[in-house]
């Protein structure tokens, strides 16, 4: 992949937010908070249902960048700004633009934003990235 990978290189993917995940994610990282797991508390919410948890977008932009832009490399940073909420069953479209780029040391930063099917931000953010081809 490493021939693709230029400043302005893009890419996109939908993943499909779901109960399941969420309940993973809460045995994984111990967040049990009832906003992401009781129907009922959700409901006296200012968002009157569960949200997922926002670090979930977080891991999936760690996944679907080695999908996107190359597998072997090393997530060294990100930034993340949680805009709007995201419930159980959203589909969120993850869109990645290179912005920076530094291949004689193997260095790139990628934007890394999503939005729910409303075309609402509901993350944005910016990850730099080791690339699997840099100095050796």
């Amino acid at each position: 992949m490493e021939s693709e990978i230029c400043v302005g290189f893009k890419a996109q993917e939908t993943v499909k937010i779901t109960d399941k995940m969420v309940r993973q994610f809460a045995e994984l990282s111990g967040d049990f908070n009832p906003i992401h797991l009781d129907d009922e508390y959700a409901q006296s919410t200012r968002f009157k249902r569960r949200i997922a948890h926002g670090m979930i977008l977080g891991a999936l932009v760690s996944r679907l960048l080695t999908e996107k832009i190359g597998t072997g490399g090393i997530y060294l940073a990100q930034s993340l700004k949680f805009s709007n909420p995201v419930f159980i069953d959203d589909d969120i479209t993850f869109e990645f633009e290179v912005i920076k780029l530094h291949k004689s040391r193997g260095f790139g930063v990628v934007e890394t934003n999503a939005k729910n099917k409303q075309g609402e931000f509901v993350l944005k953010g910016e990850a730099t990235i080791m690339m699997s081809w840099g100095v050796k």
